[in-house]
């Protein structure tokens, strides 16, 4: 009975077609939705996290303040009031509850875990496949961050995050392993250490770098230091190098990191010490990457910057072409917020293409998810 309903109800989403899907619950996927429903459009977002907002969730700090910057030139007057950060500049959670708010007052039609896969066109509509189910829509709106974890590269499921952990409680009672150099690795390892430390939990939270030289901020720093003094369980891992993963003889996927020692035993033998942890209990903060390679699954039009064409980019690097209404070049499919950031190629009304430079802020966001919806046409 229970598989009779699950099948029905993906039938029913595939007989549904919205006339907006949204890839993306921040802050341009958000207000996308918003002003869809202004316009009396059927829409509904697609969020690969377990709440909106959840790329500014894991890249802001717990505690950092959120503020309502407004680049230069523009009118200061945010596109959307609900959304707009407080003038007093609150934390960054209590800034999350004022947008779930918002969202639940408007009825936005979201859907959570539902991580992207890939979009087809067929009779006119777009098909749009996540891990779940398949969705089908007039017209798609590319709301997801440029800042996408990295995939750690080893055989396994270790979870992958850019700042923190969902549910930090989670590895109460587990020796964790956390691999990364940086302020985000810094952060989860602090964050869990705490976590453990209060709960009079006596596991330790091991910390690996493959290089010898850890890279964080002054305030990171000082963060670390303070949970270190206060008794915090965290060992750390110079040089060590994760290798490929391995099953124990009960099944479960774990991963081997191993320190090559200074001394080496001959010249063709080398001697390693080397730590042994169930794939469950690594986290990799290993970094963050652009979609750069998502639009080019999709076949989206990318042009590589070269000196004569770009002044924001780097050289080399590819940007998004997008019409003055941030249309991609398969019509029907638009990019914005985070996604298009620091820059895009536009073409301008003469036929001309220009870098086109675009701030990743909030009010960035917002002010391009009304420029698509309003420039639609069903």
């Amino acid at each position: 009975m229970q598989e009779k309903t699950r099948r029905k109800s993906k039938e029913d989403k595939m007989a549904a077609v919205y006339d907006i899907l949204i890839i993306g619950a921040g802050p341009g996927g958000v207000a996308a939705g918003y002003e869809a429903g202004q316009k009396g459009c059927s829409h509904i977002i697609l969020e690969k996290g377990k709440r909106l907002f959840q790329g500014i969730i894991n890249s802001y700090p717990k505690g950092k303040k959120v503020y309502p910057t407004i680049p230069k030139g523009e009118d200061k007057v945010f596109s959307v009031d609900g959304l707009m950060p407080p003038v007093e500049r609150i934390p960054v959670g209590k800034y999350i509850k004022q947008v779930e708010a918002f969202t639940s007052l408007h009825k936005l039609n979201i859907r959570y875990q539902e991580s992207y896969r890939n979009i087809q066109k067929s009779n006119g509509d777009f098909t749009v496949e996540t891990e779940k189910n398949t969705y089908r829509a007039k017209k798609v709106i590319l709301a997801f961050g440029s800042n996408i974890p990295n995939d750690l590269g080893i055989y396994g499921e270790a979870k992958t995050v850019a700042r923190r952990l969902d549910n930090v409680s989670d590895y109460i009672g587990r020796t964790t392993l956390i691999i990364g150099g940086g302020n985000a690795a810094a952060d989860v390892v602090a964050a869990l250490s705490k976590e453990k430390r209060e709960a009079g939990d006596t596991t330790h939270v091991y910390w690996g770098h493959i290089r010898k030289q850890f890279k964080i901020n002054k305030n990171t720093a000082r963060d670390l230091g303070e949970e270190i003094l206060l008794g915090g369980q965290i060992k750390i891992l110079q040089g060590a190098i994760p290798k490929i993963g391995e099953v124990d003889s009960e099944g479960i996927d774990r991963l081997y990191i191993h320190q090559s020692p200074e001394i080496q035993a001959r010249d063709d033998v080398f001697m390693y010490q080397g730590m042994s942890f169930p794939m469950k209990n690594v986290i990799a903060c290993v970094g963050t990457h652009g979609p750069s390679e998502i639009f080019n699954r999709l076949n989206l039009q990318q042009i590589t910057c070269t000196g004569n064409i770009c002044k924001i980019a780097r050289e080399g690097e590819q940007l998004l072409l997008l019409t003055t209404g941030l249309e991609t070049n398969r019509k029907g499919i638009y990019a914005i917020g985070g996604s298009i950031s620091p820059s895009y190629m536009e073409v301008q009304s003469d036929g001309a293409i220009k870098e086109k430079k675009h701030p990743n802020l909030i009010y960035t966001a917002i002010k391009d998810a009304i420029t698509v919806i309003d420039g639609i046409e069903l």
